[in-house]
């Protein structure tokens, strides 16, 4: 988590930092130390050393490649919020895997069913995503929680399927079962998750990451909003002719 939310690293406590992995503070401090600092003051120190190396290299030499700022200095907490939202999805698109996402856009139109899985917040982004992908006429279902529904729909995975698993943080136990167990009757995966080194995207065949760094008491989801967005478009660019008479039937534009 630390790699890859390294702003979050350098600028926040080890208390705020464990709220937002999911874990305690005292894991945090014990993570620093097996990383051979003597606490987290330390890590936190080397944290913000490689963030303004990162932000130096970003920028380059050249003043014409950097963009001016979004807002002043003295950015209020509403400003800081929306920076960070812009920052998230530039920083979503660069590190994006083209050829997992040409893999994942090809999976998910050739699946003959698709079960997307997210609870808490993510559950709205499953949800979200199944609305899209049903306006293309998929057959898609989400599990949201381990009711004895989701259950149910978690027990007919089978090896024609495609089990997409939503993620932020420390994944729900949840998620982690429908992956684990997707991959033991061989169906496809696909995991979305805001952490490279999620269990999720472990248990995953293809994985997209999303950034979600965030100066706010949520973490920020606008790139993986716009990540579903685009990935739902993929599916649609792929043959749009034949899709183009029936989105226009529902008047979304």
């Amino acid at each position: 988590y630390i790699v890859d939310h390294l702003d979050e690293a350098a600028f926040h406590t080890a208390e705020e930092l464990a709220r937002r992995a999911s874990t305690s503070s005292s894991t945090v401090v014990r993570f620093a130390q097996a990383l051979g600092f003597e606490g987290f003051p330390e890590l936190q120190s080397s944290a913000q050393e490689e963030y303004r190396r990162r932000r130096e290299t970003m920028n380059g030499s050249s003043d014409e490649l950097v963009a001016p700022p979004l807002f002043p200095i003295d950015q209020t907490e509403f400003e800081a919020s929306l920076a960070a939202d812009h920052v998230n999805i530039e920083d979503t698109a660069r590190r994006v895997d083209r050829h997992e996402v040409s893999v994942a856009v090809e999976l998910i139109s050739r699946s003959e069913r698709i079960l997307i899985c997210g609870t808490d917040q993510m559950a709205f982004f499953a949800s979200y995503l199944r609305h899209l992908l049903m306006l293309l006429d998929l057959r898609c279902e989400v599990v949201a929680s381990p009711s004895q529904e989701g259950l149910t729909r978690l027990g007919r995975i089978e090896a024609r399927m495609l089990v997409i698993g939503f993620s932020a943080g420390r994944p729900h136990p949840l998620i982690v079962r429908a992956m684990k167990l997707a991959r033991h009757r061989e169906a496809a995966t696909l995991a979305i998750a805001d952490a490279t080194l999620s269990e999720v995207a472990r248990l995953a065949d293809r994985k997209l990451y999303y950034s979600s760094n965030s100066p706010t008491f949520v973490r920020s989801h606008a790139a993986l909003l716009a990540l579903v967005q685009a990935l739902a478009y993929g599916v649609y660019a792929l043959d749009e002719s034949a899709y183009a008479d029936r989105i226009k039937a529902f008047k979304l534009k």
